[in-house]
């Protein structure tokens, strides 16, 4: 295509002065204009499941209907929207348990109405308590899990972990970041993704934690970014190395990660304390917060963890690991798997594959 004085086509004109900061700021604004539309209508979406959810309910309760009538219902709404997806007789059942376990319009409308009808199938199956439900219904909003994700963090029970680590960060860190940081450890952590026998020593499950660092940064969670694995400090002349070196995000400081392949012992806290202290003297910034230690051991004596973190001067948490290789039985579910759910629903003409369903 050439320009209106037909010298040279378009694509090798140069554009004017500002003109490509003004391009890239259009296109953010086309962008985010077409993350509000796919929001607003994933929120109609759930909101109208919800609704016939409730209707079914309320009619059933009040005119003693039975199951019978959710397959007709099925057959008419398909027949009246052959163009609309999610009217089978499963999914009909899957929208009545929705509106039962979210019988409050405002929860629907300002929680789980933010999420895709997949992700929403995913807390109604793999969860009982309503509580937990919303939990890991407002994380997955705030980290933008997707459904395979919000699915493996159910699993593994990412949640009821979090926070679980003995610390002494109430003492040992400033109020506004105390809570976060606690929420930031779990216990235990699982590395179910190694392949590494249960007898692995520390510098193999080392070396494979870096070599799978993507998983490991998705089991530590979200604000981890991997710095180095045995980085070098020299002191006084001798050399020391760190196992694992990261910097949190949000809480803006180092964390130093050792690993014990045996039982937790006091001692194993001076090493630790010793390389906070040097990560605080020689790597720190100044406007970085005091570097936070996490010792992952074998197993402990939450008693002697207790004890021997009270007389630390630095932020410490110290937290068991399992090495898995896959999910322990005591995990899994006995309601039916997202697969399952997909198989059931695209065998009655409905298809979960678009998470905006």
């Amino acid at each position: 295509m050439s320009d209106a004085m037909g010298d040279k086509p378009t694509s090798l004109i140069s554009p004017p002065e500002g003109y490509a900061d003004w391009l890239a700021d259009l296109k953010g604004r086309i962008h985010s204009a077409q993350q509000r539309a796919t929001l607003a209508v994933n929120r109609e979406l759930v909101l109208l499941y919800w609704q016939i959810g409730r209707d079914i309910l309320a009619r059933q309760a009040a005119q003693g209907w039975g199951a019978k009538v959710i397959e007709r219902l099925a057959q008419d709404l398909r027949t009246a929207f052959p163009e609309m997806k999610g009217f089978s007789r499963a999914n009909l059942m899957y929208m009545r348990a929705f509106a039962e376990a979210w019988p409050d319009a405002e929860i629907v409308q300002q929680a789980v109405g933010q999420l895709p009808w997949g992700h929403n199938l995913v807390l109604l199956t793999k969860l009982k308590q309503p509580e937990l439900r919303l939990a890991y219904a407002q994380s997955a909003i705030e980290h933008g899990w997707s459904r395979n994700v919000l699915n493996i963090h159910i699993e593994t029970r990412r949640l009821e972990r979090s926070g679980n680590a003995v610390t002494n960060f109430a003492e040992r860190l400033p109020a506004p970041g105390t809570d976060l940081a606690r929420q930031s450890l779990k216990d235990p952590y699982l590395f179910d993704f190694l392949d590494v026998g249960k007898e692995a020593g520390e510098r193999e499950i080392e070396a494979a934690l870096v070599k799978h660092i993507t998983q490991f940064l998705l089991e530590l969670g979200a604000g981890f970014a991997f710095v180095g694995r045995q980085v070098h400090l020299e002191v006084g002349g001798d050399d020391f190395f760190i196992d694992l070196l990261f910097y949190h995000l949000k809480l803006r400081c180092y964390v130093v990660i050792e690993l014990k392949a045996e039982k937790f012992k006091p001692e194993h806290l001076g090493q630790l304390s010793f390389y906070l202290t040097a990560v605080d003297m020689q790597v720190k910034a100044e406007h970085d917060s005091p570097t936070i230690g996490l010792l992952l051991c074998k197993s402990k004596n939450k008693v002697v963890a207790e004890y021997a973190l009270g007389g630390k001067d630095h932020p410490i948490g110290v937290a068991e690991y399992q090495l898995i290789e896959s999910l322990p039985a005591e995990l899994q579910t006995s309601l039916p798997s997202i697969e399952q759910i997909e198989r059931e629903l695209a065998g009655d003409g409905t298809s979960m594959d678009n998470d905006s369903q």
